[in-house]
């Protein structure tokens, strides 16, 4: 089983910095509402809980450029 670091830390009501091995996300909103994830490797999420078993997430990366 490998070994795993992930850490929360809540900055303000509704924003929440999160860590990991290899990155770091910011999180705004909560429960209720949409959630919106930024992270340091340029992928940024929407979410939200629906009624019942459901869920909505919509998950967008940032592109390389070529020079």
């Amino acid at each position: 089983m490998p070994i795993t670091f992930r850490k929360s830390f809540r900055l303000f009501p509704g924003v929440r910095l999160n860590i990991n091995r290899r990155s770091w996300s910011v999180t705004f909103g909560g429960r209720g509402g949409p959630r919106h994830t930024i992270s340091s490797t340029g992928r940024r999420t929407t979410s939200m809980d629906l009624p019942g078993p459901f869920g909505w997430r919509k998950t967008t990366t940032r592109r390389s450029r070529e020079d």
